[in-house]
């Protein structure tokens, strides 16, 4: 897969960081640290820290001296992983992961249900 097209505003890849996770992940917030908050159970930690290096860049970005004390080199890379861990994640198979998960969880529970019952029934006499 091609790594992603960065852009080279640092403000405009925190937008698009955030757009892309709001739209893969189904975080909602207003700020890309209020996103990351809420999506650190389902994103790897290498992917967390680096947003959160993008996230203390968010504030200082939109100020015109403080975004010259900025690495953007850093943060062009950080971003670049980000965006490229965000295009390798298929809203399909997650769907189809979750509802498999969910059925051999009820699965085991139906089969630890009759094994109970049976023990229950060999305990009593009653087969």
């Amino acid at each position: 897969m091609p790594a992603p097209e960065v852009p080279s505003d640092i403000s405009d890849l925190i937008d698009r960081v955030l757009t892309r996770l709001r739209e893969k992940e189904g975080l909602s917030g207003q700020d890309l640290k209020t996103v990351l908050h809420k999506g650190r159970g389902r994103l790897p930690r290498r992917i967390v820290k680096q947003g959160q290096l993008l996230a203390r860049a968010q504030p200082l970005a939109g100020h015109p001296k403080l975004r010259l004390t900025l690495d953007h080199a850093g943060l062009r890379k950080a971003g670049a992983e980000v965006l490229t861990y965000l295009d390798t994640v298929d809203l399909a198979d997650r769907r189809k992961g979750w509802w498999l998960g969910m059925l051999g969880g009820m699965a085991f529970n139906i089969l630890a249900l009759i094994a109970i019952l049976i023990a229950v029934l060999l305990w009593r006499d009653l087969i």
